[in-house]
């Protein structure tokens, strides 16, 4: 599968309404209209009306006939972040998207115990790159929202990660639990804990997937590594998913990817009642039509 499949599998699913937090930013206006020519989804954007009208009014002219765009009033960004998620939660909307507001406060909607959207113990941020250099797509996880995991958080974020990839296609992810070395060392807890894991996958723990570790991330997505390294399970060098033991690993390598491998990326937060789009105020308007793509497989039953 490459990017390039995503727009036309999110297309055939049933059309989706997507609430936006705060929808006066110009990329996430660019993204919007790329998605409305596509046909992918419909939008209910919460702000300033009277800045979103003068700033939408062309997208309202085009598409306001069939109400694929609406508009709603919000006094502040809080009150925005909060309609926004008030939308899913009473089946109005399907997906959360984050515009232009601190993610701080999209977050402390979505956690609210009485119309919030928590569903698990652990939200988790899910990335989904396609790298020149490779012939496949990998999965990162998790970049963005756990600092420093327990061993049960990672199992979580790792059945998070699987059920985005299942969504797409991948009907038995590889997972591999990434640490800077392909040997348990005790004095390396990240180690103990992919090798953990990966005992729990074998015991039935973690379901639908297969996880080995610890494993290095050449030995993870290079065969002539793991090769070399003499690692000849089914997850050496051919993984789907990489789990990294904590946020900085997780930052550097998407970043990295991104910015020194010139890869596509989509990315949502995963673990909720719905699928959020959380992406970086830097992120091009194609990498949130990408991660929006990915929203609506993701939010498919």
């Amino acid at each position: 599968m490459k990017f390039t499949d995503l727009i036309p599998l999110a297309k055939e699913l049933p059309k989706k309404t997507i609430s936006v937090a705060v929808a006066e930013d110009l990329e996430v206006k660019e993204a919007i209209t790329l998605a409305l020519e596509e046909n992918l989804a419909n939008f209910l954007l919460f702000g300033n009306e009277e800045t979103l009208s003068e700033m939408y009014e062309d997208l309202q002219n085009d598409y306001n006939k069939s109400k694929r765009i609406q508009i709603v009033h919000a006094s502040s960004n809080q009150e925005a972040a909060k309609l926004a998620v008030e939308a899913v939660n009473k089946g109005n909307a399907s997906i959360v998207m984050k515009g232009n507001v601190p993610t701080a406060t999209l977050l402390k909607e979505v956690l609210n115990k009485e119309y919030g959207l928590r569903n698990r113990e652990v939200l988790s941020h899910v990335a989904m790159f396609e790298i020149p250099t490779r012939d496949k797509l990998v999965f990162l996880t998790d970049a963005a929202m756990n600092i420093a995991p327990t061993l049960q958080q990672k199992a979580l974020i790792i059945e998070n990660s699987v059920e985005i990839a299942r969504k797409v296609g991948i009907s038995l992810p590889k997972v591999a639990v990434l640490s800077a070395v392909e040997v348990v060392n005790p004095a390396m807890q990240a180690t103990i804990d992919a090798a953990a894991l990966t005992m729990m996958n074998v015991r039935g723990q973690i379901k639908n997937c297969l996880i080995d570790g610890p494993l290095a991330l050449d030995n993870a997505v290079s065969m002539e590594a793991a090769e070399h390294k003499g690692l000849n399970g089914v997850v050496a060098g051919n993984a789907d998913i990489l789990m990294v033991p904590s946020i900085e690993s997780g930052n550097v390598l998407y970043k990295s990817f991104v910015f020194m491998a010139n890869a596509k990326v989509a990315a949502v937060i995963a673990g909720a009642k719905a699928p959020i789009v959380l992406t970086s105020r830097s992120d091009s308007a194609q990498t949130k039509l990408y991660s929006l793509a990915l929203a609506i497989c993701s939010s498919n039953k």
